[in-house]
């Protein structure tokens, strides 16, 4: 199963423990992972089910290419991290 990991910043929003899930496509690890908690789901995803503005995914160091459907392919070892955008000075 993949690894899902986020960033430390986003449980100051809502919670996210680091999570194991399965699925081919990055979709389809989320989707898992999301309705065992639908609070980070809606905070990392919006309603049409794509990735929000301020929200990066990350498959094995790499930021995916599909932000509408999540199609990136997904390996049983992969690590996915998910970053939320910051900013400031």
């Amino acid at each position: 199963m993949a690894r899902v990991a986020f960033t430390p910043n986003l449980a100051r929003h809502v919670s996210c423990p680091a999570v194991e899930a399965a699925g081919d496509t990055v979709g389809a690890v989320l989707q898992s992972v999301f309705a065992a908690n639908t609070l980070l789901g809606t905070y990392v995803l919006d309603d049409q089910g794509a990735v929000r503005r301020h929200m990066s995914v990350f498959i094995d160091g790499h930021q995916i290419k599909d932000r509408l459907k999540l199609t990136d392919p997904v390996a049983p070892q992969s690590q996915i991290f998910i970053a939320q955008a910051l900013s400031g000075g």
